[in-house]
């Protein structure tokens, strides 16, 4: 086990790093502020759909972000007196919108490349996430499907140990994992993709679902071989670990390459936990209770006054539910979302399967539809590729797998070996993606919501819709379950990225210090209830995505790690000779570049 050295120095030199780091984004951010209206969409639309659409948006905000923040300087002396102050939403999208351009135009750039005579244009972010889940699919022999019942057994406790390190049970790790990803990507990602890209999407959710249970797998490996113990004896890991101290053991001239990769990595992973992981969960879970229990009764001219009073209420108090979580740290968390994670699934697959099984009649034509239209030969190769490009991203969103987020919460787990919460980790996706988000969209399929909605509408209120066209589920009041498991899921998803986000800050500032992450963490969720939160959406989005460019460049380069150790633990698997709670190698340490592996 790693033990965490002395950290005396390490703010300061991180502090030096992160300096230099914005400085240089500066001097990029201000040349697109100047050039705004210049700014290139990260993807053509006719490929990709809405994500063509929302970069394009971004782009646009940006520059109009820039006019008005040009004009303000020669307006403000004849604004009239009355006029009304912008409001929070509207300061944080004029800090925004600049930045936001310019982090599309760097990270989401597209490959161009010729195929079948088509000129083809992808977005890379979403391309490498693809690549990365079918490298290591391959790369490690389909363990995602060999292992599949090896996994069920050990989250079952077959092959529990006696591990003495680590804070919670590999149960409460999976289901703390589970809990950041199964909720408003379920609910309302797969709407989205459905409204955006056809019902073609949902299979090319499927399949990145189904290889990215090997991304997950992978990652989760490299977190637990990594991971460190605090002085307090809390645990440490997650892709700044194993980008740091994995790249220096195996070659000790990578390590400025390593050291560089988990600050990257860590930094987008606290903006995605300030702003996917929390002001949007708030936000979405006050608009849907609001909706819901709230404006129905109301005249028209009072909802705007309700609306505004209720979101500072609603924020008050999921601020201090939040705030009651986080301060018991990944244990109090494990123990809420062991239970809130389980029966609120349950609750919703159950919902979902009595639509289903009571149409079960429809179901071979809309599953022959759903294969057709991913490969709509009619709509040409730009058809097929921006309906596998809107599955893709909305898979990456709701399953995180080649994120590395869910790997902070695995490298908590008490376990003897690696490899054995590697394969807990795999379920994830499964679960998530390839159960949860598939009855979703044959809810939708069923229903036929998903073609009355233009392709900006709100997710959850075309899932709700959908729930809402039977009658039987406005009898049994579903709509209003499923406004309150949207909050529960929103809750849960919110303490567990407070956890991520910590953890992130405890690699760059030290782990005595993450109370200050945790302070403005709960600020955060006050802000998201009471704020419009655009730009905040598109930089949490672009952020979440963007930690799956170093997590899967340091996790191809340390592939034959996991590998090895994987060999290893396969072959006693299947002779028979495993004994519960066995390690199959020892945990590398500092000894030296590739020790103990």
């Amino acid at each position: 086990m790693i033990h965490a050295p002395n950290r005396q120095t390490r703010p300061l030199k991180v502090w030096g790093l992160l300096l230099s780091m914005l400085l240089v984004m500066g001097v990029g951010f201000s040349a697109q502020a100047q050039d705004a209206a210049e700014l290139t969409p990260p993807a053509v639309a006719e490929t990709t759909g809405a994500v063509a659409e929302e970069a394009e948006q971004v782009a646009q905000d940006a520059a109009e972000a820039a006019d008005a923040s040009a004009a303000d300087g020669s307006t403000d002396a004849t604004a009239s007196a009355d006029e009304e102050p912008p409001s929070l939403g509207d300061r944080l999208d004029s800090i925004l919108n600049p930045i936001n351009g310019a982090i599309f135009t760097t990270l989401f750039f597209d490959v161009s490349f010729g195929l079948f005579g088509e000129d083809v244009k992808l977005p890379f972010l979403v391309v490498w996430l693809g690549f990365g889940a079918m490298f290591y699919t391959v790369y490690h022999g389909f363990i995602n499907i060999r292992g599949f019942r090896h996994a069920w057994q050990i989250v079952r406790g077959k092959w529990a140990g006696s591990a003495d390190d680590g804070d919670i049970p590999p149960f409460r790790a999976l289901t703390s994992a589970l809990s950041a990803t199964v909720g408003l990507g379920n609910i309302a990602g797969v709407a989205i993709a459905m409204v955006v890209g056809g019902p073609g999407a949902l299979f090319w959710m499927m399949v990145l679902g189904l290889f990215g249970m090997t991304s997950k797998f992978h990652e989760t490996t490299l977190a637990q071989m990594f991971r460190v113990k605090n002085d307090d004896g809390s645990m440490s890991g997650g892709p700044m670990y194993f980008l740091d101290r994995g790249l220096k053991q195996i070659n000790p001239n990578l390590e400025p390459l390593g050291k560089t990769l988990a600050v990257v990595f860590a930094i987008f992973l606290m903006g995605a936990a300030l702003g996917g992981g929390n002001m949007f969960q708030a936000n979405q879970s006050f608009e849907a209770c609001f909706d819901q229990f709230v404006q129905p009764f109301l005249a028209d001219e009072n909802v705007e006054t309700a609306r505004r009073a209720g979101s500072v209420g609603f924020g008050i108090v999921m601020a201090a539910m939040v705030s009651v979580v986080i301060i018991g740290g990944i244990g109090r968390i494990g123990a809420a979302t062991s239970i809130i994670v389980p029966v609120m699934a349950t609750v919703y697959v159950a919902a979902c399967s009595f639509i289903i099984v009571t149409n079960a009649e429809q179901l071979p034509s809309l599953i022959g539809l759903i294969f057709q239209e991913a490969w709509a030969p009619e709509a040409g190769l730009g058809g097929v590729l921006g309906a596998m490009m809107v599955g893709f991203q909305r898979a990456a969103f709701s399953s995180e797998a080649g994120i590395g987020s869910s790997a902070v919460a695995h490298s908590a787990a008490k376990v003897d070996e690696p490899i054995r919460e590697g394969f807990v980790a795999s379920l994830e996706p499964f679960i998530d993606t390839i159960v949860i988000c598939f009855m979703t969209g044959m809810v939708v399929l069923i229903t036929g919501t998903y073609q009355d909605f233009e392709p900006n509408a709100a997710g959850a209120a075309v899932t709700l819709a959908a729930f809402e066209s039977r009658p039987i589920m406005e009898t049994l009041q579903f709509p209003k379950i499923l406004t309150i498991s949207i909050v529960l899921f929103a809750f849960s998803t919110m303490i567990s990225w407070c956890y991520y986000g910590e953890r992130a800050w405890g690699y760059l500032f030290g782990i005595k210090s993450v109370i200050v992450f945790r302070l403005v963490f709960v600020v955060c969720v006050f802000v998201g209830s009471v704020a419009s939160l655009g730009s905040v959406i598109d930089s949490a989005d672009a952020m979440l995505l963007a930690c799956g460019l170093p997590n899967i460049l340091g996790g191809i380069i340390l592939a034959p790690l996991v590998k090895k150790r994987l060999k290893a633990y396969w072959l006693r698997y299947c002779s028979g000779e495993m004994k519960p709670g066995e390690v199959v190698a020892k945990i590398p340490s500092d000894d030296g570049p590739g020790a103990n592996i």
